[in-house]
């Protein structure tokens, strides 16, 4: 695959699905029917706008719901290939198993991690659903940041993130109990906030349509587009992206969050017409803030 600094508007952003054995189906399923949906031009089923991989400990994955998803890549391939992905979906399921075995993909997402800090150029994002911000908080990926979860593990998360905190000696999470989803480390390209239409704050609510979606021609001729990158650099992990979901069906509206920011939120109200969902927005935390 081409080295590329950003997903580019010619060709579709890349995705790697990581399935632990005992998966939440839903966790898996509600993300992959949001981007594989997406679609550049909805009349033309060529301009398809996410390519998805699936990595698995084994070719046969079996769901907590006794269903069985083919993996197309070992966590061994997954690895070697991780610097060709733009996203990483991280999904719920089997979490104590996975912590108390240090089982993947919790080495995946300290690698993926470690990518976006050594090659800040390009964007990148990691995205939970569920429990799987139990894996981000574990990795310590989450300190110093805003994240969310299933309500029913808020307690277990926050024991997770704290103890994560005292072991790395970092920053501790802010854990949101009230959000479907909270996205950090949002400002890719840095400009004045009338000019940019990525610098949010706060809420989705409202948010006025971008001109070209990330990483297009006019994005990657932006005049400011050296300066950005040194500022990412300076970010925290880099200038990753990191979303944490709520409960599963939030997977959804998390899913359909990357859509509109990675392609174009008439892209995500589209997505969400055809699924017959109503999409419930989440928290914003300004990237610069933390």
């Amino acid at each position: 695959m081409a080295s590329k600094t950003s997903a580019v508007s010619d060709e579709p952003i890349d995705v790697l699905f990581a399935l632990q054995s005992g998966f939440n189906l839903l966790d898996f399923a509600g993300p992959l029917e949001v981007l594989t949906t997406a679609q550049h031009d909805f009349n033309d089923a060529s301009t398809k706008a996410f390519e998805v991989t699936i990595a698995g400990g084994e070719p046969k994955v079996l769901s907590e719901q006794g269903v069985i998803i083919g993996s197309q890549v070992s966590w061994k391939e997954a690895h070697e290939r991780l610097s060709d992905f733009d996203v990483l979906v991280i999904v719920g399921g089997s979490s104590d198993k996975v912590l108390k075995d240090k089982a993947e993909p919790l080495d995946l997402i300290a690698a993926f991690s470690e990518i976006q800090k050594q090659d800040p150029s390009r964007e990148r994002t990691i995205l939970s659903v569920c429990t799987g911000s139990l894996f981000l908080a574990e990795k310590g990926i989450l300190a110093g940041l805003s994240a969310t979860t299933h309500p029913d593990y808020l307690t277990k998360f926050e024991n997770v993130c704290s103890q994560a905190a005292t072991r790395d000696l970092s920053e501790r999470t802010d854990v949101v109990d009230d959000a479907r989803y909270v996205v950090n480390n949002l400002r890719f390209d840095i400009g004045d906030e009338d000019e940019n239409p990525y610098i949010r704050r706060k809420s989705d609510a409202g948010r006025r349509p971008s001109n070209a979606r990330k990483g297009s021609m006019s994005w990657k001729g932006s005049n400011t587009r050296r300066e950005s990158i040194a500022r990412r650099a300076a970010m925290r992990l880099g200038g990753l992206r990191v979303i944490t979901a709520g409960g599963v069906a939030a997977g959804l509206d998390a899913a359909l969050y990357l859509v509109s920011v990675m392609v174009a939120e008439d892209t995500a109200n589209e997505v969400a017409r055809i699924m017959q969902i109503t999409w419930t927005k989440g928290i914003v935390v300004d990237g610069l803030d933390v």
